[in-house]
């Protein structure tokens, strides 16, 4: 089991080639397909708390279900135990692919970012 893990849709290009990125390095990761095996609100509060980042950060703000629940208008108004609630009951609402770490996370693919958080640099 590797401490890496990689939380994909496996149809997603970015995820296609932040995969190819990871195993291009021979990097170990456990995938997770991030519908069939969404993550739970206790996930998402510790992933969040790792990547030091805003929780919008976490949303699929680019996705169909983020537009169609209208969410950029209703997100600032949510609490955060909320937002959590809400990530958590569909995969396709959280930003991919999403790199989890010991020592961090980041939600989207950002190869500088994931070479820090992975030590390579």
């Amino acid at each position: 089991m590797s401490d890496i893990l990689f939380l994909e849709y496996p149809r997603c290009s970015t995820c296609q080639k932040a995969r190819r990125w990871l195993e291009e390095r021979r990097i170990s990761f456990t995938a997770r397909h991030i519908v069939e095996n969404r993550p739970q609100e206790k996930e998402l509060q510790t992933w969040h708390r790792l990547s030091r980042l805003p929780l919008k950060s976490f949303f699929n703000t680019s996705g169909l279900v983020y537009k169609s629940l209208e969410l950029k208008d209703k997100l600032p108004e949510m609490s955060e135990t909320e937002q959590y609630r809400l990530l958590a009951s569909d995969g396709m609402l959280i930003k991919r692919p999403l790199l989890i770490t010991a020592n961090g996370a980041i939600p989207g693919f950002k190869p500088e970012a994931w070479e820090c958080l992975l030590n390579l640099k």
